[in-house]
């Protein structure tokens, strides 16, 4: 008979998968081990075992819940509006996300590489599938425009502000996706 699951798995999961991102944030997925991770954790390394069989496993935990929380977040802001009022709602959520999920965003933007081919795949299609959401709203905005390549221009303006955005600074996240999302429209009316 089967071990029935703890009524706090989830719970628990979840913080080793928030110990994983600042560590693989901090020291890169090949520059930590599980028995620092266990460490970070403060548990021992048979117990981040019992949640994750494999290093990877963890790995692609914290890629996956960061991009979770994207894709749901990119449908929750396009489901009502116009054009305008959803593309400043996607931008703000994910400003948001990104300045509270730093560490999860280093993770997913630098570590790719060290997941299974078949990991990085459904990694790699749940990033499309936010890209996709963005080159819609472009192309409704601006009907005939190139859409992807603003999309990725768009990206290029927000995936690293993790690098310098401080919180505490002179401007809030949605002070700084109101101006990425001014940058794109002068463009879009530009051209």
């Amino acid at each position: 008979m089967a071990r029935p699951q703890s009524p706090d798995y989830d719970k628990r999961r979840a913080a080793i998968v928030d110990c994983a991102a600042r560590l693989f944030a901090a020291r890169g997925f090949r520059g930590a081990s599980m028995t620092d991770l266990a460490k970070e954790c403060g548990t021992s390394k048979s117990l981040v075992y019992h949640y994750f069989p494999a290093k990877d496993d963890v790995l692609y935990a914290v890629m996956t819940s960061h991009l979770d929380d994207l894709v749901a977040a990119a449908a929750a802001a396009t489901r009502e509006g116009g054009a305008d009022e959803k593309f400043a709602a996607l931008t703000r959520e994910f400003m948001r996300l990104y300045v509270g999920a730093g560490d999860r965003h280093k993770v997913l933007l630098n570590e790719l590489d060290n997941l299974p081919p078949a990991r990085r795949a459904e990694v790699v299609a749940r990033q499309r599938r936010i890209i996709a959401a963005v080159e819609a709203l472009i192309a409704e905005l601006k009907p005939g425009a190139p859409a992807l390549p603003i999309a990725m221009l768009f990206f290029g303006m927000i995936n690293w502000t993790h690098t310098w955005f401080r919180p505490d600074g002179g401007i809030s996240a949605d002070a700084l996706a109101d101006m990425a999302v001014k940058l794109i429209r002068s463009g879009l009316q530009a051209s």
